[in-house]
């Protein structure tokens, strides 16, 4: 249930671009969450570089909210970017079988399935 994309384009390139990227598909950064540095701080330090990046489309979450109030622990919309055996690595969770798997109209449907692929837009926009 996770979806991932790996690029060859540095993670920090990544890191300092995703918020226009998202921001032209109709995602707004709410907050970031830099892995390393969080638990550094708190006596727990880890040596990968993971970012955590939450964006919100308005519309969409008042869509999804309206329709199934326990589709909100999936909200808001997270990429983690992060580095692995020098790979610059962008995940989400697969929000296309959630939202297939719930018993919800087709309209519905399908509207947050364009929503996600916005979304994996924005995470492939680093494609080589």
């Amino acid at each position: 249930m996770i979806y991932k994309v790996e690029t060859c384009k540095d993670i920090n390139l990544v890191k300092d671009e995703i918020e226009e990227k998202a921001k032209e598909a109709g995602f707004g950064l709410l907050k970031t969450y830099e892995f390393k540095k969080i638990l550094h701080d708190k006596g727990y330090p880890i040596e990968k570089d993971i970012t955590v990046f939450e964006f919100c489309n308005p519309p969409g979450a008042q869509q999804a909210l309206m329709h199934i109030a326990e589709i909100s622990v999936y909200l808001p919309c997270r990429i983690s970017v992060y580095e692995e055996d020098g790979v610059s690595k962008l995940a989400t969770i697969g929000l296309e079988k959630i939202i297939n798997a719930l018993d919800v109209d087709n309209e519905f449907k399908s509207y947050m399935i364009i929503l996600f692929e916005n979304l994996k837009q924005v995470m492939h926009s680093w494609d080589n």
